[in-house]
């Protein structure tokens, strides 16, 4: 008899990005401008140097460790300012599961987000 348990792909993935996050987004102390060089274990090919001063950079930034750092990345790159002002734009461009676990887990994201929060 098979005992595997079929966990659908999406609910491992929300579950890995729930034991990442911090219990307050104040926690998020990462530096909110200059560069930032992130470790390959965060990106492991590709750019690694991001600039906080440029909006594009920035966000590419913060769409990579939230996809990809540990908890105490999210503590170290990102920044409870920076991640509630780009909040609107960074919803549309990050995972559906990503998305689900920081707004259920902060609805102050919600708020800042668009009245249209349907679209993805």
């Amino acid at each position: 008899m098979d005992t595997t348990i079929n966990v659908p792909r999406a609910e491992v993935l929300r579950h890995r990005y729930r034991s990442r996050l911090p219990e307050r987004l104040q926690e998020l102390a990462g530096p909110v401008e200059g560069n930032v060089d992130l470790p390959l274990h965060i990106v492991w090919s590709g750019r690694t140097s991001y600039s906080l001063d440029r909006p594009k950079s920035r966000m590419t930034l913060y769409r990579t460790v939230l996809a990809e750092g540990l908890s105490e990345d999210l503590v170290a790159f990102l920044h409870h300012r920076l991640l509630t002002e780009q909040w609107p734009v960074l919803r549309r461009l990050i995972s559906p599961c990503i998305r689900e676990v920081w707004e259920d887990a902060f609805p102050e994201l919600l708020r800042t987000a668009p009245a249209d929060t349907t679209a993805a």
